[in-house]
């Protein structure tokens, strides 16, 4: 993948220094969506998928076709499900996360500034399945085809609109709070431990350069900087 301007990979990679920022959100109706009732599995970077907890068909094909759009395969790394980064997705969609446990759930619910953090009767695992669906709504009606049937340069129309804001849904769903949600999962698929699901065989670490989980390298900041740190990254099932 030739650069132009600022490329998705470099998107992401900004994302590791630079947190998306919160959105603001409006008050609407909590869908009827069942929350997966096993938790998330963990498993380590040898370890194959044997299928998603939460994720349904149209849900799983929305999550690959984003997740391949926004970390393409080039000559840095594998795309984004051969990173299992769809897979990262899923299990934290089904986990504490996703069921909102840490999560003040009991109202009220009111328009809150971005400052104010997440402010919806969803639990993410429901904003989630909320905001796919409509999206596939929106690509349909604009395109006549769901998000995952539709091609490359609309696909990245599509995640433009929902990062600006550009996208209304017609069923109210704050689509910046989406976004958000949507972006944060992507990176942190990307960029987490492996034994989480995402970043297979440590390829999103390799791309930073990040060394692992043996973060005590405050002897060698000045022996390396602005070099390549000659060790290979460790993770949590290198160590156990």
């Amino acid at each position: 993948m030739k650069k132009r301007g600022l490329d998705r990979r470099d998107f992401l990679k900004s994302a590791v220094v630079s947190g998306a920022a919160a959105a603001s959100a409006t008050t609407i109706a909590t869908p009827d969506a069942a929350q997966a009732e096993q938790p998330a599995q963990t498993a380590t970077a040898t370890t194959e998928p044997a299928g998603y907890a939460f994720l349904n068909l149209d849900e799983a094909a929305f999550v690959e076709a984003l997740v391949d759009h926004m970390v393409p395969a080039d000559e840095v790394s594998p795309k984004g499900t051969d990173l299992g980064v769809n897979i990262y997705i899923d299990r934290a969609l089904a986990g504490a996360w996703g069921k909102g446990d840490r999560l003040y759930m009991q109202g009220p619910w009111k328009l809150g500034a971005p400052s104010q953090g997440y402010q919806l009767p969803l639990t993410p695992a429901q904003l989630y399945r909320a905001g796919i669906a409509a999206t596939n709504a929106h690509c349909h009606k604009t395109y006549g085809h769901t998000f995952d049937r539709i091609t490359e340069a609309e696909r990245q129309e599509i995640l433009i609109g929902l990062s600006t804001g550009k996208i209304t849904f017609d069923s109210g769903l704050p689509v910046r709070v989406f976004w958000t949600t949507l972006y944060q999962t992507v990176v942190e698929g990307m960029y987490s431990d492996p034994i989480y699901g995402g970043n297979r065989n440590k390829a999103g670490w390799a791309i930073i350069g990040f060394p692992g989980v043996i973060a005590v390298h405050r002897d060698h900041v000045a022996q390396y900087r602005g070099k390549p740190f000659p060790s290979k990254p460790l993770s949590i099932a290198d160590m156990s």
